[in-house]
């Protein structure tokens, strides 16, 4: 479980994040949504504090992060992101190993556990545990990418506008593929996007960021049906409209 608490980042007089509070049950996935500034990567970064709040706390099980050293709460969260991060001068195998070495995981478990998530995000690991980076497509890079982030075991992963550098159809599987490892092991994950329809297809709940405050916490559903207010329905005004012209499309075709 996450919880936020009267979360607030300052940069001197400008309030980058506004009193956010927000609570993700585990095994949920919320989608932080908004557009360019609205804070949404800016709270996903303090939570593993990679970037430190000015006030508020973050708890994470019951337990406020802020008293945990930060590379040890890193550890026990999984974070993915765009760029990918991948060290260019490291195999497959190593890249997934990083952190399941940084905590001193015998060398047999650590090779069985790189077989383990290879499998799992559906590369073989024989023909690309030796292989690096720059030999993969993207959509491998960032198959790779999360599982790195899932490599240490953990319950909370953030995700940080992964795919959004792919290209459509292949962003469309590695959504499926990512959806079908969440729910297999219960993670309960935090996806940032500024996209509308992605957030619709894969939150369980969705928060909209306006102006570094939440616009609105609620399902999908809710969004669509129940706007709170003329920002969240003119975000959601984009994925009805392609809907209507999808349907459009559809009963053309179905004319005599």
């Amino acid at each position: 479980m996450i919880e936020l608490e009267e979360l607030t980042k300052r940069y001197g007089e400008v309030v980058a994040v506004d009193r956010v509070s927000l609570r993700v049950e585990p095994g949920q996935l919320l989608v932080l949504l908004g557009g360019s500034g609205s804070g949404k990567t800016t709270t996903l970064k303090m939570i593993n504090r990679l970037i430190e709040p000015t006030s508020g706390r973050i708890l994470l099980d019951g337990e406020d992060v802020g008293g945990l050293p930060a590379h040890e709460l890193r550890r026990r969260i999984g974070y993915a992101f765009q760029k990918i991060g991948l060290f260019p001068h490291m195999t497959v195998a190593e890249n997934v190993a990083i952190t399941p070495r940084l905590l001193g995981w015998e060398p047999e478990r650590i090779r069985a556990r790189v077989h383990e998530l290879l499998e799992m995000v559906e590369l073989e690991p024989d023909a690309h545990g030796s292989r690096y980076p720059s030999e993969l497509s993207g959509g491998q890079q960032q198959r790779v990418g999360v599982a790195r982030a899932l490599a240490a075991q953990p319950k909370v992963m953030l995700l940080d506008e992964p795919f959004g550098a792919l290209d459509p159809l292949t962003r469309g599987n590695i959504q499926q593929f990512f959806l079908r490892i969440r729910r297999s092991m219960g993670l309960t994950a935090i996806f940032v996007t500024h996209d509308m329809v992605e957030a619709l297809l894969i939150g369980d709940r969705i928060a909209v960021m306006q102006e570094g405050r939440l616009a609105q916490l609620g399902t999908p559903h809710e969004l669509l049906t129940e706007p709170a207010n003329e920002y969240v329905d003119q975000l959601m005004s984009t994925p009805r409209s392609q809907a209507d012209f999808v349907e459009r499309l559809l009963e053309e075709g179905d004319a005599p």
